[in-house]
């Protein structure tokens, strides 16, 4: 993608629309041009930024790989607990870095039929005895704008302590359907001040600065 905007073309100068249809430089707005040459002056800072985040990642990764692996050579074991999760800190304990593996989950034909009973115990509860847990429960299956279940709602229906029998063939469903289809790894950085002090996040996300 080229960083100049401006296209020469029979001795005259244009730019491209969203269209693709060449604007003579001279209609565009000066607006629209301090804005184009705002947008390209960040991304050009962005950019090159995007790919060094990129490759500290995977020499944080190689880093923490290579100590584990060290680990398990010295003393027989491996560092870190459940599916890979890992947590260093410096010998003064004021430094922190966690790497953890999380599960992507989708859910499978079953949770139709989970949807199927729960609708069949919707209907004969009383809207007037059960008003929260119906709010709770249809909020549940509603999906987003993309069209994806919130997992998090999904799964906060196994913690209703319901004794229908239909409910409790819905939560099985429900367990049944959910499928791992694959896993990404994650890293967290954090310090504190003193070694009783409040853990503060070392933040590499843009969006969360």
């Amino acid at each position: 993608m080229s960083d100049n905007p401006i296209i020469e073309m029979n001795g005259k100068s244009y730019m491209a629309d969203t269209r693709g249809a060449l604007v003579p430089i001279e209609q565009v707005r000066p607006l629209d041009k301090l804005m184009d040459e705002t947008v390209r002056k960040v991304f050009g800072y962005a950019a090159p930024l995007s790919e060094e985040l990129a490759r500290f990642k995977s020499h944080t990764f190689d880093d923490v790989d290579a100590l584990m692996a060290l680990a398990a050579q010295e003393y027989g074991a491996t560092l870190g607990g459940r599916k890979g999760n890992i947590t260093l800190t410096t010998y003064d304990g004021l430094r922190k870095v966690q790497v953890a593996i999380a599960d992507h989950v989708d859910f499978g034909p079953e949770l139709q039929i989970a949807k199927a009973l729960v609708d069949e115990c919707l209907n004969e509860w009383t809207s007037e005895a059960r008003s929260e847990i119906r709010s709770i429960i249809t909020r549940a299956f509603s999906v987003d704008k993309e069209g994806k279940i919130n997992r998090t709602e999904l799964l906060s229906l196994l913690r209703l302590d319901i004794e229908d029998e239909r409910w409790q063939r819905a939560m099985d469903a429900l367990r049944d359907s959910m499928r791992v289809i694959g896993s990404k790894r994650y890293v967290r950085f954090y310090q504190r001040q003193t070694p009783d002090g409040v853990w503060e996040p070392v933040t590499l996300d843009v969006a969360a600065a």
